[in-house]
């Protein structure tokens, strides 16, 4: 292990030893108690199981076999979720050969950040998290489950079943993905046609017709965008089974490694040492995840999800150790938008395989973590195969499949990782360095004001955007209107940035995984609406900013902008953020939500 790894772990154990001691014991005494059907009333072991066939009510009750709950995000809006339609009965029959029964506990919402994007809807999607958390936790409260089976693959749906996995810390539990579509239109080409549209070059039927030939079949998306970042994650954290992560959905192996995944769990229920998803996730579990999120480029959305999902298991990390560790862990993967590569050609050139092995022979992961595979993180770093019908798995080749798209330790495409904290007079921000070409990582121009990203793109229609110029994007934090993604700008900034002006955003909102080549500084914290800096800036303020040192600020005497008030959201504003398409119901989670910095948290532990 690297020593500064090293070091970063132990300084993440040490500011969470009280809150990751409390959590422990939590689960420990969560784990102590009889078996659910023998705890519970007969009446509350009655309704439990009153619609299983008699044999798996006899598993249950008298044999006292494993009964595993399985909760779902499917719906067949989802192209990723359309596969899990299936999974319930398969998990069942799985459940059945291995001497276990299994039961849908519950289903969690599942909304597409693609289909909302740029609308009122998208204003729900950060919240959804927590709601799906609180989801997964309903599930799971009727508490007569001896382990749990997690079905979800999207941006918002991974992050919340495992927080809500994580306040059941005594279940062993294990997360079971689908796969991403085949390979439809090349990504330069859906986002050429995107910047042609934004300018009139070409109309409706064309553009729609270029999306539906990039977003054409069931599975993830294949940009490397939150979707798939938590798919990487997930297989760096071991709660995958081996290699599941980038399987098309209808390949000959995707339902085998389903089953692995029934068999995986039982074999962890019926060990004497049984380990709980609480236990497994420790501070080497989380520096693994944040290690393959930084070595791939991932989605920035995950600084605010892993600090969420961290706290959840007691466990306190921010952006600077994000920071910090990027300055030890190198880029190794290049896949759009940071590259010209969707992830099927990402898995072909090595996949999620490569980039652990590179990271565990580099010292930048702990190899001695505990995973769902009991041969421990060695076992992610190989492809599964079928042999003679039979699942197994091969070591990879030594080289890269592909070095435009994977790289090894000693080649990397950057020496640091894709991430980097951005920190001055405005606040703290995020930006994804490895999507913003070099020349582009220090920046210095006036500032556009925009509170809303409707604004913005008036102003571009209105061709007033002709200009070297960094767009303050304001009220658009969690507390704001609950943090939407602003994808709907990168087009026409793409635009006038390819006219040879210095184009940039400020913003307290979200651009995420599909962040693209213009440099970004988001989830600024604190937000507008909390009083922020970021709500102090004028209309041409001087701003600089530096991702290669980690700093942006507004150019401009310290009296002066200490004297200055924040400008507050306006009533119309508050009515606008607060009503239509279901917002009102989210009223209490805007008021009480954590800054994005803190995981934009709406529970407490």
């Amino acid at each position: 292990m690297k020593q500064s790894i090293i070091e970063i772990t132990e300084r993440i154990k040490e500011k969470s030893r009280p809150t990751r001691t409390a959590y422990l014991e939590r689960v420990s005494l969560m784990k102590k108690r009889d078996k659910g059907t023998d705890r519970l009333g007969c009446a509350n072991v009655a309704h439990a199981i009153a619609a299983l066939p008699k044999n798996d009510k006899f598993k249950i009750v008298s044999e006292k076999k494993p009964n595993l709950a399985i909760v779902t995000a499917y719906n067949d809006m989802l192209s990723a979720h359309k596969p899990y339609e299936s999974y319930p009965g398969i998990i069942r029959d799985a459940a059945s050969n291995f001497g276990a029964t299994a039961q849908v506990a519950g289903g969690v919402p599942a909304m597409c950040d693609g289909v909302t994007q740029g609308e009122p809807g998208m204003e729900l999607s950060l919240f959804s998290r927590d709601n799906i958390a609180m989801g997964a936790a309903i599930g799971l409260s009727h508490d007569v489950f001896d382990g749990a089976v997690m079905l979800g693959i999207c941006d918002k749906i991974v992050p919340g079943l495992l927080i809500g996995a994580l306040h059941f810390g005594h279940l062993p539990t294990i997360f079971v993905p689908a796969g991403p579509m085949s390979t439809g239109i090349d990504n330069t080409s859906k986002s050429k046609v995107r910047e042609q549209y934004a300018q009139g070059k070409v109309g409706r039927e064309e553009l729609l017709d270029s999306e539906s030939s990039a977003y054409h079949g069931e599975g993830t998306c294949t940009f490397y965008g939150t979707a798939n970042s938590n798919q990487m994650l997930m297989e760096a954290m071991g709660l995958h089974v081996p290699g599941a992560a980038f399987v098309h959905p209808y390949n000959d192996i995707r339902k085998d490694l389903t089953i692995e995944a029934v068999k995986l769990l039982i074999e962890n229920i019926s060990n004497k040492e049984t380990i709980s998803i609480g236990e497994l996730v420790d501070e080497r579990v989380i520096i693994n995840a944040m290690s393959a999120l930084l070595a791939t480029g991932g989605s920035t959305n995950h600084l605010i999800h892993w600090v969420a999902i961290a706290k959840a298991a007691g466990i306190i990390i921010d952006w600077s150790d994000f920071h910090d560790l990027a300055k030890s862990v190198p880029l190794l993967a290049s896949v759009y938008p940071n590259g010209k590569a969707d992830v099927n050609e990402f898995q072909k050139a090595g996949g999620p395989a490569f980039i652990i092995r590179e990271l565990i022979q580099g010292g930048c992961m702990h190899p001695d973590a505990v995973t769902s595979s009991f041969g421990g993180l060695v076992e992610y770093t190989k492809t599964p195969i079928l042999v003679k019908e039979k699942l197994s798995w091969k070591d990879l080749p030594e080289k890269s499949g592909d070095d435009s798209v994977v790289r090894s330790m000693d080649n990397p495409f950057n020496e640091s990782g894709g991430l980097r904290l951005l920190k001055g007079n405005i606040g703290r921000s995020v930006i994804k360095i490895s999507a913003v070409p070099e020349d582009r990582h220090v920046l210095e121009a006036p500032a556009l004001i925009f509170n809303s990203q409707e604004e913005l793109l008036f102003a571009f229609d209105e061709e007033k955007l002709d200009q070297d110029f960094i767009a303050v994007i304001r009220f658009q934090g969690p507390k704001a209107n609950g943090m939407p993604e602003l994808h709907k700008l990168t087009p026409p900034l793409s635009v006038i940035q390819n006219k040879g002006f210095k184009v940039a955003i400020v913003t307290d909102g979200r651009m995420s995984g599909a962040s693209g080549k213009i440099p970004a500084a988001i989830h600024m914290s604190p937000e507008a609406a909390a009083g922020g800096a970021i709500a102090k800036i004028r209309e041409g303020d001087i701003i600089r900013l530096n991702a290669v040192v980690g700093s942006m600020n507004v150019l401009i005497d310290d009296d002066e902008w200490d004297k200055r008030k924040p400008v507050e959201m306006t009533e119309n504003q508050k009515i606008n953020n607060g009503h239509g398409i279901g917002r009102e119901l989210f009223g209490n989670m805007r008021k009480n939500v954590l800054s994005a910095e803190e995981g934009a948290i709406t529970w407490t532990n």
